[in-house]
């Protein structure tokens, strides 16, 4: 029996597996730097996560969205040229509105609103004035 063909048969498929195991070694590579990297960054966005949140609160907190209403801007602009707080009836006259019941309960809950916002203060039952 000439065993000559099957010893040329398994050096083929051992070239072709030694190939194979080269190829995947070559791949593990690439993905073990490729995981390194990736790791790398996300011990990066972890120290920036940190670094933020430590941050945020020395940052100054947004202004509050005011309300949809024409109105609001207005009243801000009147207490922004007072010297001190104003009474709805003031902002009423401020605005330009008859000083009607209806127009100073509408301005004095307007007020209000601004009060829960944040943006006014109530210094004195009806008196209000910016937030400092």
């Amino acid at each position: 029996m000439n065993i000559r063909p099957l010893l040329e048969a398994l050096d083929l498929q051992e070239d072709a597996a030694r190939a194979l195991a080269d190829d995947l070694r070559t791949q593990i590579d690439d993905l073990q730097t490729r995981l390194r990297e990736a790791e790398t960054h996300l011990e990066h966005l972890v120290i920036t996560r940190k670094t933020v949140t430590g941050l945020a609160d020395r940052l100054p907190a947004s202004p509050p969205e005011l309300p949809e209403h024409p109105d609001y801007p207005r009243i801000l602009a009147a207490f922004n040229e007072a010297t001190g707080p104003l009474r709805a009836k003031d902002v009423c006259q401020a605005l330009g509105h008859e000083l009607l019941p209806k127009n100073v309960e509408g301005t004095r809950a307007k007020l209000k609103r601004l009060v829960k916002l944040g943006i006014l203060t109530e210094a004195d039952t009806g008196w209000f004035a910016r937030q400092q």
